[in-house]
């Protein structure tokens, strides 16, 4: 009989320790579904250890991933509500903060400079050598070509000094560069990687970061992509996005550390044509996750010069306090 209410007693206990670990799991937030849009580049790069984990099913949060080849797929998608989070070019998310009334917010910096001038044979040195030259890129009216007409008028070169030609995608710049060796390109990583590994004739004139730090003392370089969240989806969803943080931390942190993995997600994904190029271009694509006050310097310093330059890269007028998410 004893031997009955010990078998009694140690259920009991067993059916109690159970449904207090239930409660405590009871007692945690539910699960959010946060669509993320992205651009097929460096940006996209930095978040692709978090898709493979949403991929395992080993985040807290449900995600489902949208990626783009020009910021302006994304920005009527946050507009209309579509998505929760977006990583676009920083003067992008400037302009998005006033199209939206101030409906969004910059939660981290997801990149810094990532843009270079290639050449084969043309002799640019400096800035100032772009002078008289025409230049093929991608980027109008995004960041590439804010950065690139700040840097030249920096250096004492007006609008009618040189000529930008605008490609719908890198590759077709790289394109221009491999046909004509005087040909000059600004190209962004990893497309940079991929040009001079097809055509070892290329080769890199000038750092757009490098020159952006001459010419803003203190800078810590060029802004190149920022990562924004609806304003009504991080209102509602503190926690969500505090979470999305951290997993993007540390998906920024695993493919700067583990660049072979990072590079054969990178394939996967379609943002780089082969590994080998991937593996050289991770570590030059500048990838980060800057937060909080830091993130506001580094943002805010940044679109200072762009409105200094042309107030509407970046809207018309520089964001209020509240663009700029510091917990």
């Amino acid at each position: 009989m004893k031997n009955v209410q010990k078998h009694i007693m140690a259920l009991i206990s067993l059916v109690v320790t159970l449904t207090v670990l239930a409660g405590c799991g009871g007692a945690g937030r539910k699960a959010v579904n946060i669509r993320v849009g992205s651009l097929k580049g460096p940006t996209s790069m930095g978040i692709l250890f978090l898709m493979d984990k949403v991929e395992k099913g080993e985040t807290e949060d449900m995600y489902s991933f949208q990626m783009a080849t020009a910021a302006d797929e994304l920005l009527p998608l946050m507009v209309k509500g579509d998505l929760d989070i977006a990583l676009v070019p920083a003067n992008v998310a400037a302009v998005l903060y006033q199209k939206t009334q101030g409906g969004v917010s910059v939660i981290d910096i997801n990149t810094m400079g990532v843009l270079y001038v290639v050449t084969g044979t043309a002799e640019v040195k400096s800035a100032a050598d772009l002078k008289g030259k025409t230049i093929y890129m991608t980027g109008k009216g995004a960041t590439p070509e804010a950065s690139l007409r700040y840097v030249l008028e920096a250096n004492g070169l007006t609008q009618e000094d040189y000529t930008l030609e605008f490609k719908s995608e890198p590759t077709e710049v790289a394109a221009m560069l491999a046909e004509d060796p005087e040909a000059i390109g600004l190209l962004p990583q990893p497309f940079v990687t991929a040009a001079l590994m097809q055509n070892e004739s290329l080769k890199v004139a000038l750092d757009l970061n490098e020159e952006w730090i001459k010419v803003n003392e203190g800078s810590s370089g060029l802004v190149t992509g920022v990562t924004v969240a609806r304003k009504a989806f991080l209102e509602e969803n503190p926690e969500a996005v505090e979470s999305f943080l951290e997993e993007h931390a540390n998906s920024a942190r695993s493919i700067n550390e583990d660049v072979d993995t990072g590079a054969a997600m990178a394939v996967k994904a379609g943002i780089v044509a082969k590994e080998p190029i991937a593996k050289k271009a991770i570590p030059e694509c500048n990838i980060v996750c800057i937060t909080g006050e830091d993130m506001k310097a580094d943002l805010s310093a940044y679109l200072a010069s762009l409105e200094s330059f042309n107030a509407e890269l970046v809207g018309g007028k520089l964001p209020e306090d509240d663009f700029y998410y510091v917990k």
